[in-house]
């Protein structure tokens, strides 16, 4: 996985999870879900680079 791609998954990671503390600060059902996907994106690329890297090797 390149460097490039790692800051880009933690960033939307990250974006993730401000989203879904907001949306159950302001009780925003909608953008607690978003915010959950949004994580769940960025868990689904890691394991793709993931196992890209595995077969690198």
């Amino acid at each position: 996985m390149g460097l490039g791609d790692k800051i880009s998954n933690a960033a939307e990671d990250a974006k993730g999870k401000i989203k879904e503390a907001t949306g159950k600060a302001t009780n925003d059902e909608s953008l607690e879900a978003e915010g959950k996907g949004d994580q769940t994106k960025s868990d689904v690329k890691k394991a793709g680079e993931n196992i890209k890297d595995a077969f690198k090797s």
